[in-house]
């Protein structure tokens, strides 16, 4: 029986992804480079460090890191601030139904606890999470399953006993590794079939993996 959800954040709950690669155009824009969307996409569920070694291999070792996250994220704070948190469709339905029957529910997410806290709030959804994990807090990233095994343990639950959200491969395969049932809701990227064999399903939006979950989990 499933006693606990578990959500990833960006591109699950909140529609971040094509935001951050908005952002992440103007700023190669303005470096006179272009950031075509498949490589975008191959940056996505990947931990920083993955991400920079990507970057810098595609756009050469003087390729400015650190000022680009820094700008891209300075960018999108300012979105969020002037025109609020752009929410997935179904979530709040997802939210209050989970609430209502009483599951726990934690946030997972590779983002830091202060970004985090502040996209919550912002959305208006923090009062429905148990408790939040971040990547700060945690050794090592999706897909190690650490963070997801990390959320069980702070809401008590076993992980047999818990349901992941996520939409990346990377946490598909963290969930998959720490012995999670997984369900798929994808954003900007469609799972490739290795990852399509590791979830319990796969739903097109939050409003099917509620349908899901009020069928099977319980």
């Amino acid at each position: 029986m499933c006693k606990a959800v578990i959500f990833d954040m960006d591109g699950l709950m909140i529609d971040s992804e094509r935001v951050t690669f908005k952002w992440y155009k103007e700023y190669m824009r303005q470096c006179g480079m272009d950031m075509p969307e498949e490589f975008y996409k191959t940056l996505l569920g990947q931990t920083k460090a993955e991400c920079k070694q990507k970057l810098i291999k595609t756009y050469g070792n003087d390729f400015p890191y650190e000022e680009s996250v820094d700008w891209v994220h300075k960018k999108m704070q300012e979105e969020f601030e002037n025109d609020g948190i752009p929410i997935k469709e179904g979530l709040v339905e997802l939210l209050k139904f989970l609430k209502e029957k009483k599951y726990k529910t934690v946030v997972a997410t590779s983002s830091e606890r202060k970004r985090v806290e502040f996209i919550l709030e912002k959305a208006g959804i923090r009062q429905y999470f148990n408790d939040i994990i971040c990547g700060d807090e945690v050794e090592k990233g999706k897909p190690n399953p650490e963070i997801f095994l990390r959320a069980c343990e702070k809401v008590n639950v076993n992980p047999e006993n818990a349901l992941v959200l996520e939409d990346s491969e990377a946490g598909i395969e963290a969930a998959n590794v720490g012995n999670i049932n997984v369900i798929c809701v994808p954003d900007m990227k469609f799972p490739d079939e290795k990852y399509q064999k590791m979830s319990k399903e796969i739903c097109k939006n939050l409003l099917e993996a509620k349908i899901y979950i009020e069928q099977y989990c319980g």
